[in-house]
């Protein structure tokens, strides 16, 4: 009996530690699909073009945002907290269903961002179909600003 009990037990107890070690499920099963995950450089890309463009949004953390993000973005509050949630929904209201909306967020590696899923998830929940998430590998400094993608915000040097 005690055998049975054991995988059970162990499998609580990681998924537990996996919980707790990422908010939100970061990193665990992403609600996402491979064809829904665009690269930085893909969407620097996609940005530079003159068709037309897609709504971006950063769900990440204010101080981020203020201090250097992706131009033309949104600042949509983080995506791990209910308000975050709520402005995420207001600045999308006005929306098409279909418009080609893209996430990103940046704060620390990918697959432990708390702000990334909830944000994908609320906007799938509301009937949007045409999501993209950037992968920011290790943060936005390293993976965007480091590569020389555009940036916007407070871009002086800290004296």
């Amino acid at each position: 009996m005690l055998k049975r009990l054991a995988a059970p037990a162990l499998l609580l107890a990681v998924s537990l530690i996996m919980s707790a070690q990422h908010p939100n499920g970061a990193g665990v099963n992403p609600p996402w699909t491979a064809d829904q995950v665009l690269q930085t450089g893909d969407l620097a890309k996609m940005l530079a073009e003159k068709s037309a463009k897609p709504r971006v949004f950063h769900v990440g953390f204010e101080v981020l945002y203020k201090s250097k993000h992706i131009p033309g973005s949104t600042y949509a509050g983080p995506g791990s907290k209910d308000e975050g949630l709520q402005k995420l929904q207001e600045e999308v209201a006005n929306t098409a269903k279909n418009a080609l909306i893209v996430l990103y967020c940046g704060c620390c590696p990918w697959n432990q961002c708390p702000n990334m899923q909830p944000a994908f998830r609320l906007l799938r929940s509301l009937g949007y179909t045409n999501i993209k998430v950037v992968e920011i590998p290790d943060n936005f400094a390293k993976d965007w600003v480091e590569k020389g993608y555009p940036v916007a915000g407070n871009t002086a040097s800290s004296r």
